[in-house]
């Protein structure tokens, strides 16, 4: 920095050097601009134009979309801007559902937020006219088009963190509308249920599915025998909610809070977070003697895996067969604990406090009749139910975990980082030598916040090529380095929201980066103060071995702890026709657009096809429609043509077919 990288906001002199904008240099001068549409882990957008600044001999601009300059003269709240920032706040609350007070995002909505903090006390504009019906088609996410402001957070958090686009603008003008694929429901596209969308959202327009009613319906039942269990995500995040400091430790004052509602047992996911480092090192040293179905991939993340399910499924072997700390630990305490509380397993409810909400999904994904997991609560949901209880959870004095699924191992703990699974695998693998030559005990390299790490560790005299990946984006072009043998690993790590499970969709809400990062140095925090790192190393894990399981990888420790994975289709059956035919005997050409096809050029052949048979003057006698799915999403695009199924289908192939069959149709009639 130079001493010319100078802008002078508001009469003082303020440096900039490698700000990206002028909103992060006025923010650095600790002035808060209001912005509904501005995350720094997005793109810029510069759609509400509340960030609104006045530039010397520039004008009013947008301070999100300009690049600081030297020299430069910036107003921040002069009359004019003040003026058109009430104004356009309450065009938005003009076009809102304005029921705040029954809204679930009343405690965290930024509309609330900067309505206030902008002096808006009454709309002068008419209210826009808009019912349109709630989406609760999702398992994990309720989406109320009512409450939507078109900022476009959601539709960039889905295609820029995740690479999905499973939802986006739609229709032009007064009508323009955000909505997934075809005006369709959640559930019925390939959306993977992580959340990122509402996380983002500054309304209630996307919020979380809630559960809360069904728990306290079981917590009432004299007959139920409710459990909790806690992922270790939560404990550094949820103190935010009660003045407490982001990454701040409330373990003890969470399981209290969990036995004053009326739960009779509260466990540790971190428990079985262990278990799954013991079966998931086992599978990969079997995996990398036999050579085969490498590199492993982690199983923990439940968005992952459906992400997985839907894109790649000619990946799905290289899963872990592992199911995730979360159906392990439901799995062990529906098989132990009716014994062990002399009641009947039926009457066993598990409940898990996640930070996450596609594990609301994965609960219910359970193909057995008797679930692992009943319910899972967010940590925004406990603290709503804290909160109907009237449990002063600040004041309350901390409470332990209840044996014998209380104790866990530092390594355990990690899992609430991105790169944590990683580095509990590799404390197993390693000798004591070069656990300890290791920093802190630890494996720091696969620390951090990039999007996508590489290490390659020498361990037992065995090198191992390993990765590990946050955001579903960068799990993509992983993938197509791996396909394309352009990148070799051995073990990759896959966590779906920023950071892992600190910055999963079910944390207390943030715009901050630097929370993230205090929710990390909370959990490594956790891990330097255990007694012991290494997972291998729990004496409650050694005596459910030998009392349960066996061995790890045995066919009981199959039959509680590891699973099975499917080629999954999201998208409804539903067909689109782009050309009708309204001859009797015709020809009827369907393209799967379906994501894993679509990403493999699918729409840009039916555009072609399109144009060829307007071309030969084929619309007569040749129908054509987009489907969603032929369930071969390792071979597309897939095109049928008449009886004819084509894979990995070009262009020409299709034409050939396609001449072929219309030149048989008319020489039949």
């Amino acid at each position: 920095m130079t001493t010319k990288n100078i802008v002078n906001i508001n009469g003082i002199e303020v440096p900039f050097n490698g700000e990206r904008n002028l909103l992060e240099v006025i923010r650095k001068a600790n002035i808060e601009i209001p912005t509904f549409c501005y995350h720094s882990e997005l793109s810029v957008y510069g759609a509400c134009r509340l960030c609104l600044i006045e530039v010397e001999g520039r004008g009013l601009v947008s301070s999100c979309s300009l690049k600081p300059e030297a020299g430069m003269k910036i107003k921040t709240h002069t009359k004019e801007i003040r003026d058109i920032r009430k104004i356009s706040m309450e065009l938005i609350l003009a076009n809102h559902d304005q029921n705040c007070t029954s809204c679930v995002k009343s405690s965290a909505c930024k509309l609330q937020e900067v309505a206030q903090k902008i002096g808006v006390t009454s709309v002068r504009f008419k209210k826009a006219v808009k019912d349109a019906p709630l989406d609760l088609s999702s398992t994990a996410l309720v989406r109320d088009p009512n409450k939507c402001i078109l900022c476009g957070d959601c539709v960039r958090a889905c295609s820029e963190i995740q690479g999905i686009g499973a939802i986006d603008f739609a229709y032009r003008g007064a009508n323009v509308t955000v909505t997934p694929a075809f005006n369709k429901d959640l559930a019925h596209v390939e959306c993977v249920d992580c959340g990122q969308c509402m996380r983002v959202c500054p309304t209630g327009s996307i919020t979380i599915k809630s559960e809360i009613e069904k728990v306290w319906k079981a917590l009432d039942n004299p007959q139920k025998y409710v459990v909790a269990q806690i992922a270790p995500a939560v404990r550094v995040a949820i103190g935010e909610m009660f003045a407490m400091k982001s990454g701040e430790l409330a373990t003890g004052q969470v399981v209290a809070a969990l036995k004053m509602l009326g739960f009779k047992k509260v466990f540790d996911t971190s428990f079985s977070a262990d278990l799954t480092v013991i079966e998931e090192a086992n599978e990969f040293l079997h995996r990398a003697e036999s050579g085969e179905n490498l590199p492993l991939f982690t199983s923990c993340c439940p968005a992952w895996v459906t992400y997985a399910e839907q894109y790649y499924p000619e990946f799905l072997s290289n899963l872990s067969s592992c199911k995730s700390p979360q159906q392990m630990l439901g799995a062990i305490i529906k098989e132990s604990l009716p014994e062990m509380a002399k009641t009947k397993r039926e009457n066993v409810v598990v409940v898990s406090i996640m930070p996450c909400t596609a594990k609301k999904s994965e609960a219910v994904k359970d193909e057995k009749s008797v679930r692992d997991v009943d319910f899972v609560l967010t940590t925004q949901d406990l603290v709503r139910m804290i909160a109907q209880a009237g449990i002063s959870f600040d004041n309350l004095l901390p409470d332990s975990f209840d044996m014998p699924f209380g104790f866990k191992s530092g390594a355990g703990i990690l899992f609430g980082n991105s790169g944590g699974v990683t580095e509990a695998v590799l404390r197993y693998l390693s000798n004591e030598a070069d656990f300890e030559q290791s920093r802190d005990g630890g494996f720091a390299e696969v620390r951090g916040t990039e999007g996508r790490k590489e290490i390659t560790y020498v361990l037992n005299g065995k090198t191992y090529n390993l990765a590990v990946v946050q955001g579903l984006k960068n799990a993509k072009e992983l993938l197509k380095d791996v396909k394309s043998g352009k990148k070799q690993y051995d073990f990759v790590e896959v966590m779906s929201c920023p950071g892992g499970c600190i910055g999963g969709a079910g944390q207390p809400v943030c715009f901050d980066e630097s929370t993230r990062s205090q929710r990390a140095r909370g959990i490594y925090e956790a891990d330097r103060m255990m007694q012991i790192h290494k997972s291998q190393d729990n004496p409650s894990i050694k005596n459910l071995y030998d009392s349960l399981l066996g061995t790890p990888g045995s066919e009981k420790a199959h039959e509680l702890l590891h699973t099975h994975y499917h080629n999954k289709k999201r998208i409804r059956q539903d067909e689109i026709s782009l050309i009708f035919a309204h001859n009797a005997n015709t020809i009827d050409v369907k393209v799967c657009v379906g994501t894993s096809c679509y990403i493999r050029g699918a729409q840009d052949l039916l555009h072609k096809l399109v144009r060829h048979i307007e071309s030969k003057g084929l619309q007569d006698i040749v129908s054509v429609k987009a489907t969603f799915c032929f369930e071969r999403c390792d071979q597309g695009p897939t095109v049928t043509i008449g009886k004819e199924i084509l894979h990995h289908c070009t262009f020409a192939k299709a034409t050939e077919v396609l001449d072929k069959q219309v030149k048989e149709l008319a020489m039949k009639n």
